[in-house]
């Protein structure tokens, strides 16, 4: 596809959208492509093209678009009812596969985005600890909560551990409640957890953040210094849980939280999310914690709802299958290797960061360690790189590839082709 040819349909819906809603968009992409449908591990849009999808709904696809027993399974559901606001077996039998998978897992409690996870998890910490403090690791996401937009992507980074309020709406008063480390920086972020435990209520962090894989060592020397002062380590593992392995960030790189956030593929495209930890900082969910003055209530009309439930043990399934996670890093390490290959032959210069199952790449010459490396990268090559791959059939977001079961070697070979391509049509000053 040498250029992506827009129907007058598509013309029409995007008008439409961008009178409507701000940007032209539900908030998250903004490159006017008016999806109509998703199978297996491609979406076309209204106009008829057809795309190989690495974005993948920002990942929660990670068995593929409409999966069979995904399908079914949520059919079945239909036809028994939509929403309870009351517990059903099917939230029960959810919470029952996440305990059994993820290591700190002792109680779940579910909500409907990722955002309200992590944000729920501080307040957890907050009142188990009774302390306000929370650290956070600069460029780090956690939602669209206060805390995770603090210092989410500075332009002009204070100096550590200031926060940077990156959104407007949010009171200057709440940046003294974080604290600000730079990742894989341990000696500077156990200075701060010596200096400041007294006051911490927690420490979060993307054990994978965004795109960066911890170094060596780092998330162990994290969990030894929070654990010597007793201040709770939250994974927020929206992206790496049941993605990186079944046991998620925690079972792939060996490191145990006391408390961690769950979403994207523990639904399977279905919108919800949980919490899950240790039960005496769980037990804040608890009503019971009421005549402690730590009771936490969390009423949400669609947590735990039964088809995003049944969709989520549907997805589970799959991914228990013999040899899921080993075709899953196979596609994404076929990518990451050849798209080495070609920014090398081409004299590119480029990283190719993350681990197999997501993955990008950053147009520098920079190691890429922390958020200040990560934010090196020629943004203007990057926005001509996404513009040039969507014309070649390869549908994305504004950075990452997130590989599914569904990518098979010919979406591969058609990707590594483009990327060729695309790359050969780049100014490579």
């Amino acid at each position: 596809m040498a250029d992506r040819n827009i129907s007058s349909e598509e013309h029409r819906l995007i008008e439409r959208a961008h009178a409507l809603l701000p940007g032209g968009s539900v908030g998250n992409v903004y490159n006017d492509v008016i999806v109509r449908r998703g199978a297996g591990s491609h979406v076309w849009d209204v106009s008829g093209n057809e795309y190989i999808d690495y974005l993948l709904g920002s990942g929660p696809m990670i068995v593929g678009h409409t999966h069979p027993e995904v399908v079914e399974a949520v059919r079945e559901q239909l036809e028994d009812g939509t929403t309870f606001f009351a517990i059903h077996e099917q939230a029960i039998a959810l919470a029952e596969q996440i305990v059994a998978a993820v290591e700190c897992a002792e109680k779940v409690r579910f909500t409907s985005s990722g955002t309200e996870a992590t944000a729920l998890a501080i307040r957890a910490a907050r009142a188990f600890r009774q302390r306000d403090r929370v650290l956070k690791f600069e460029g780090g996401y956690h939602g669209m909560n206060e805390v995770g937009l603090m210092s989410l992507a500075p332009k002009n980074p204070p100096k550590f551990p200031l926060a940077s309020t990156d959104s407007a709406g949010i009171p200057s008063a709440m940046q003294d409640g974080v604290l600000i480390a730079p990742f894989n920086d341990i000696a500077m972020t156990t200075s701060l957890v010596e200096q400041y435990h007294d006051e911490l209520a927690a420490v979060i962090v993307e054990p994978f953040q965004r795109l960066i894989c911890p170094q060596q060592g780092f998330l162990q020397a994290l969990r030894e210094v929070t654990q010597r002062y007793s201040v709770p380590l939250i994974f927020d593992e929206i992206v790496t849980g049941f993605r990186f392995s079944y046991g998620g960030a925690q079972e792939y790189y060996g490191v145990t939280p006391d408390l961690c956030t769950l979403g994207k593929a523990v639904a399977g495209g279905f919108p919800m999310a949980a919490i899950a930890g240790r039960e005496e900082i769980m037990h804040g969910f608890d009503p019971s914690a009421l005549s402690q003055g730590k009771f936490l209530p969390q009423i949400g009309t669609l947590n735990g709802n039964p088809v995003a439930a049944t969709a989520g043990l549907a997805t589970l399934k799959v991914l228990r299958q013999e040899g899921v996670y080993e075709r899953l890093f196979d596609t994404g390490r076929q990518l990451m290797n050849a798209f080495r290959r070609i920014l090398d032959q081409l004299g590119v210069p480029g990283q190719v960061v993350g681990e197999p199952p997501v993955f990008d790449v950053v147009f520098t010459d920079r190691e890429i360690v922390d958020y200040r490396t990560l934010a090196t990268g020629n943004a203007d090559r990057l926005k001509k790189f996404n513009n040039l791959l969507l014309a070649h059939g390869i549908f994305r977001g504004d950075t990452k590839f997130y590989v599914s079961l569904a990518h098979d070697q010919k979406d591969i070979d058609q990707t590594i082709s483009a990327f060729e391509t695309v790359v050969g049509q780049l100014d490579h000053q």
